[in-house]
This record gives C-alpha cells, sequence and structure tokens, in this order.
C-alpha cells in the first residue's frame, strides 16, 4: 500500500472516531446487543430496527479506542437500508479483510476497506471486528444479548 493511499484511510478511521455516524441510544430497537471488547476496554451497545427482513435504523452507543468506534460507524453507514442477507454477506468480505483471509474487494467494500491496514497489527483486529460480531448476533433469530471478540 503506497503511503497516500494510507493516509487516506488512516484519515477515514480517524474522522469517523471525531465524528461517528450514527451515535446514539434507539429506545425502540428491535434488537439490542451489547458488545465488549475485554482486552482493549472497547464496550459499545449496538440498536436495530428491521422491517420486511431489512435494516431500517442502526445505531450505536459507547466508547473504544479509534479503530473500534471508527469501524462501528462505517458499518451503521453500510448497513443501513440493506437486507438480512446482505448485511451478513458484507459481514463475511469484512471479517475475511480483517483477518487476511482474502484481500479486499473496493467495489464490495468501498470505505471499508480502510480496515485493511488492521490485519497487520493482530491485537487490533479484535477492535475492528467487536461492532460486527455484535451486527452478526443481533441478526440472529434467537440472539444473545452480549458480543465478544472472546
Amino acid at each position: 500500500m503506497n503511503g497516500d493511499l494510507r493516509d487516506l484511510y488512516q484519515e477515514i478511521i480517524l474522522e469517523h472516531n471525531r465524528s461517528p455516524r450514527n451515535f446514539r441510544v434507539m429506545p425502540d430497537a428491535h434488537r439490542r446487543v451489547s458488545a465488549d471488547n475485554p482486552l482493549c476496554g472497547d464496550s459499545y451497545q449496538l440498536f436495530l430496527k428491521l422491517d420486511g427482513g431489512r435494516i431500517v435504523d442502526i445505531s450505536f452507543q459507547g466508547s473504544g479506542c479509534a479503530i473500534s468506534k471508527a469501524s462501528v460507524s462505517m458499518l451503521s453507514e453500510r448497513v443501513m437500508g440493506a437486507s438480512i442477507q446482505e448485511a451478513e454477506k458484507l459481514f463475511q468480505s469484512v471479517h475475511a479483510l480483517l483477518t487476511g483471509e482474502q484481500s479486499a474487494q473496493s467495489e464490495q467494500l468501498g470505505e471499508l476497506e480502510a480496515l485493511a491496514g488492521v490485519r497487520n497489527y493482530p491485537i487490533r483486529v479484535k477492535c475492528a471486528t467487536l461492532g460486527w460480531h455484535a451486527l452478526k448476533q443481533a441478526l440472529e433469530e434467537d440472539q444473545p444479548e452480549t458480543a465478544t471478540t472472546e
């Protein structure tokens, strides 16, 4: 990855950390999942509203490092309006990207590609995947109320 691209990706992560999208409590959410990363201290609550198999609203609240907050912020932007199947497929793609199982597919991932550099720092992968694991649990019919990176 060249320096200009690395700088752009770093700026995307910093911008989402400074101004996270959909950062709010949703009192009338259909599903809520708490997500904790005990290694880093990241702790979020993810809120979803579903209608007809689509995510019609998503938000989160909590605190954590810049990587975890940026990741869940980008997640919330990307899955808003998506079907459950689209969100599950995106989870698989992002997880594969972050764990190094596949390279980025820019047409599919878009801005989420900024998270690709995290895979070079294995301890930070859990920070970046925390919100995604919470989403996966929230989409399950009989979802537990807590997601973790452990």
